[in-house]
């Protein structure tokens, strides 16, 4: 048994590898501030002698004895991370900073939940881990794209300077279970919109791509990568190198749903990546051959039914409420 830290733990992503973790016989200490978590996404893992959930910022420092660290604490999606860019940089950089402190005190492992908007909006495609991206440091994305960056390079330096056990992954796209219904990802709003039977919105001619991971796939390749051997740090992708566009996605879920939806256009958000797909040769040959399994098809399935009990829940809390 290991005792493991999640900042972020109540998150979409960071709820999936609690359960993960404390399934595979670990103690996990859930560390959240609810800005975009959720005490409900945990709230089964309660029960579990071997969970812990603690309200904490990661902008101050935090103190606890645990051999490993998974930092995923940040908004991750555009709606809530511009929604206060400067907490969104002050907690990408400050909670690196707490966390590595932590980490090197303690001498636990950490890894470090960096993104593919690293990438910015690239000029390479697929984008491989070496390729140094194209991102606007002073557009509407930056709060994000810089915070994670400047992440980056506080575990490479931490590692190179105090030895810190450190690692870094590029998350590319997810989806799954447990995604916010508000949180602007596009396949959340594209869900949403075809139950509800209203208007399905593209932002731009629909013909911009993204590579979609279904949320099992990336907590396995998390594990995998923090397994690996301690002069290893990455950064690694992970992602689904399966490339969609717009359109297709959006077609995909109406035939899912099995909605009467029609598509409409908008014009195309500032610093939006026309194109994001993952090249994943690093992280087979360094994470025992991970590559995804579930295709869109699939998780698109788990993921609409997820949203459709949550649409039916809220329908009878509010009938109640009358």
């Amino acid at each position: 048994m290991k005792r493991i830290l999640v900042t972020g733990g109540a998150g979409f992503v960071g709820s999936h590898l609690c359960e993960r973790l404390l399934n595979e016989g670990n103690e996990v200490i859930c560390l959240d501030n609810y800005f975009t978590g959720r005490k409900s996404k945990v709230a089964h893992l309660m029960g579990n002698p071997y969970f812990e959930l603690v309200r904490h910022d990661v902008t101050m420092p935090y103190f606890i004895e645990v051999d490993e660290i998974y930092n995923l604490a940040c908004p991750a999606s555009p709606v809530h991370y511009q929604h206060n860019p400067i907490k969104t940089i002050k907690t990408s950089v400050m909670g690196a900073i707490n966390m590595l402190g932590l980490a090197k005190r303690i001498d636990a492992k950490i890894l470090q939940a960096s993104t593919s908007e690293v990438y910015g909006d690239p000029e390479m495609h697929p984008q491989p881990e070496h390729y140094w991206g194209h991102v606007n440091p002073i557009g509407i994305r930056s709060c994000y794209d810089e915070g994670k960056r400047c992440a980056e390079s506080l575990f490479v330096n931490y590692h190179e300077s105090n030895k810190v056990r450190a690692k870094i992954i590029r998350i590319f796209n997810t989806y799954g279970p447990k995604m916010e219904p508000d949180d602007g990802r596009v396949v959340s709003n594209f869900i949403n919109q075809a139950l509800q039977g209203q208007d399905i919105t593209i932002f731009g001619d629909g013909t911009q791509t993204r590579s979609f991971q279904y949320v099992s796939d990336l907590v396995e390749g998390m594990i995998r990568m923090m397994a690996t051997e301690d002069d290893f740090i990455g950064p690694v992708n992970i992602g689904n190198p399966v490339e969609f566009t717009m359109l297709e996605l959006a077609q995909n879920v109406i035939e899912l749903t099995g909605s009467s939806s029609k598509i409409i256009h908008m014009p195309l958000p500032s610093d939006d990546p026309t194109q994001r797909q993952p090249d994943i040769r690093l992280a087979k040959e360094k994470l025992n051959g991970w590559a995804p399994k579930i295709p869109l098809g699939e998780g698109l399935v788990h993921t609409i039914a997820y949203f459709d009990e949550l649409m039916k829940t809220e329908s009878i809390n509010n009938l109640m409420k009358v």
